[in-house]
């Protein structure tokens, strides 16, 4: 077994699981032992999370199980396991708890679509609790204008080995019988398996498994889980700066914000000289256009060579909270599906969204854009560039 590498032992363990078979634990065993966490997240946990198939997530966690009780001998894989079969049920909270923690989903999309969700319930629900959101400093600047929302720093190493990845859960150290802790399916507790306080003080939404074989998305599935759960229902938001959610106050002329950033995905892109035609269009009949460049890197290099030559478009070079109050002072959004498209959902500002490497029909349901604004999604796994580009202008005409 030692010949295999780490991503031909990923793959095998994800087909053997798409394939209805139980994992070998001496699989899951050696992609610990050889510390191939990228595979293993990269392959297995996004392979079975993504396709967001309730019977998955019982294959998901008999994986994770295993691997944090390897990786940290403190744990026992059974217990993990049936810990996790008690935690997924929902029940509703009659909890009057003195501060009420909601663990960060990681990624920025997540954070919008869902766990900014939670955070609304969880004000309505408990009007008198400190709120605090526990995540990184990035997830806490998309709500720092929310007086209500305090936060706990935790950091969670997305490319770090895994016995770091599993080292945040350290951090966190909610245990007071005064206090609740609601996971909206975070990677801190690799989607709910690490213990973080009593179980009476935990409410976990399993959003990989909730909805069931519907094609809700995950904003609207969020919602119903917060009514089951705190009786109240939250709403995606964004508290980033002066836009507070105004759409009376946006700008007279036709201005565009853009993102072309896919999350290290390259799937999510479109090939060729897609995005320079594009933003050339835009150009031709908005008055200005803010590209963000992203994290910098080849994402930095693509917007520069997309933008030469036009006269109207500058860049955002920043924080993404910043990006988003630049979102929510423009007319019209478009982009990839990032976490860009979730922010102008949350704030009603019109999109379009290009939507490509979705692993099944589910996932893109589950991760298309929801919001009280006009909405227009060109679905581009399967077509050519040419058909793709000619569908996103005409849906940005139309919108």
């Amino acid at each position: 077994m030692a010949s295999i590498s780490c991503n031909e032992l990923a793959l095998g363990l994800l087909a053997g699981c798409l394939a209805g078979e139980p994992p070998e634990a001496a699989t899951v065993h050696e992609l610990v032992d050889r510390d191939c966490s990228d595979a293993l997240f990269r392959i297995v946990a996004e392979g079975l999370a993504d396709r967001f198939e309730p019977h998955l997530c019982g294959l998901y966690a008999d994986i994770f199980s295993e691997v944090i009780g390897r990786a940290l001998p403190e744990f026992n894989p059974v217990e993990l396991r049936v810990r996790y079969e008690r935690v997924r049920k929902v029940r509703l909270c009659n909890a009057a708890p003195r501060r009420v923690y909601v663990l960060s989903r990681v990624t920025l999309g997540a954070d919008i679509a869902v766990t900014s969700v939670v955070l609304d319930a969880a004000k309505r629900r408990f009007p008198e609790a400190e709120i605090v959101l526990v995540g990184s400093a990035k997830v806490a600047e998309m709500f720092a204008k929310d007086r209500r929302i305090g936060h706990r720093p935790v950091a969670y190493p997305r490319t770090g080995s895994l016995r770091e990845r599993l080292g945040s859960w350290k951090e966190l150290e909610l245990a007071h019988t005064d206090n609740i802790v609601i996971d909206p399916d975070s990677r801190l507790t690799q989607l709910g398996l690490l213990p973080v306080c009593a179980e009476e003080n935990y409410f976990f939404f399993e959003s990989r498994a909730y909805g069931g074989d519907g094609n809700a998305d995950l904003s609207t599935l969020a919602r119903e889980w917060t009514r089951r759960t705190f009786d109240v229902e939250g709403e995606a938001y964004l508290a980033v700066g002066a836009e507070e959610n105004r759409r009376q106050d946006r700008q007279p002329y036709r201005s565009v914000t853009v993102s072309l950033g896919v999350g290290d995905n390259p799937a999510k892109r479109v090939p060729g000289d897609f995005e320079a035609r594009l933003l050339r269009f835009l150009s031709s009949s908005a008055d200005t256009i803010v590209v963000d460049k992203g994290a910098g890197g080849e994402e930095a290099e693509r917007v520069d060579r997309a933008i030469a030559g036009l006269h109207n478009v500058t860049v955002w070079d920043g924080s993404f909270a910043g990006f988003a109050s630049l979102i929510a002072e423009s007319n019209l959004y478009v982009g990839y599906d990032s976490a860009g498209q979730h922010a102008a959902a949350a704030l009603g500002v019109p999109l379009v969204t290009v939507f490509a490497g979705y692993v099944s029909e589910r996932m893109f349901q589950r991760w298309r854009p929801s919001g009280r604004g006009p909405i227009r999604i060109v679905k581009a796994n399967t077509c050519e560039p040419e058909d793709i580009l000619a569908r996103t202008m005409e849906s940005i005409r139309t919108i």
